[in-house]
């Protein structure tokens, strides 16, 4: 990346599936994103727990001597419904402070195939983007075409004028982990110019007016 300033990645915490999936491949990809992360010195902040791909990547993390920091909601640990956590756990109490956390957290996103949980996390984390509450890159690792269809959809909503070019640009995709990781390193921050002059301190009294033509 000769030329490209690189963003300095210490975590990234990563989205997927609390199953496996049909495709042998979605485990050998969880599997060789911790060769990568362990490779490049990066640590692992997840959801916790250890089922299915969240397990894949959490446990292999762990044997290439990474740090792995799992942030579970209390209401899973109970009758240990999801498997011990890989690495060191901080039990929250709600979903949306869990997500909080990994945003504060964590340098960089990846999502690997999931479902809906994912999927939430995923926009979640790109909506906050679009919103200038973070300026971390974000990514999905295509495997074998699984987010084709997403990847669709979202440039069609753009064609539509739902979604702007610059926010589209939040959303980074790839189909290695080497890949993907080299891109949210090179991953260059264009905030809104409206939305980025909103205060999201707690201790702002009020928000500063938006044009409200823009489409969110």
């Amino acid at each position: 990346m000769e030329g490209v300033s690189v963003r300095k990645i210490k975590k990234i915490c990563v989205f997927c599936g609390a199953n496996s999936g049909k495709d042998v491949a979605f485990v050998n990809a969880a599997f060789h994103l911790r060769e990568v992360l362990g490779k490049r010195k990066i640590d692992l902040v997840y959801g916790g727990g250890k089922l299915g791909l969240m397990g894949c990547v959490s446990t292999a993390v762990a044997q290439h001597e990474r740090q792995v920091l799992g942030i579970i909601p209390s209401a899973f640990t109970v009758n240990n419904l999801v498997g011990e956590t890989c690495g060191k756990e901080i039990k929250v109490a709600t979903m949306q402070e869990r997500l909080v956390m990994m945003m504060e957290l964590s340098d960089a996103f990846i999502s690997l195939p999931g479902g809906f949980g994912t999927l939430e996390e995923l926009f979640q984390m790109i909506s906050w983007a679009q919103l200038s509450i973070h300026n971390k890159p974000i990514g999905v690792l295509n495997i074998n075409g699984f987010f084709n269809g997403l990847l669709s959809f979202v440039d069609h909503a753009v064609k539509q004028e739902f979604i702007t070019p610059r926010a589209r640009k939040i959303l980074i995709s790839a189909t290695t982990a080497d890949e993907l990781v080299d891109k949210l390193q090179a991953f260059r921050f264009e905030p809104d110019p409206a939305l980025s002059k909103l205060k999201w301190s707690p201790s702002s009294s009020q928000k500063e007016k938006l044009d409200l033509t823009l489409r969110l």
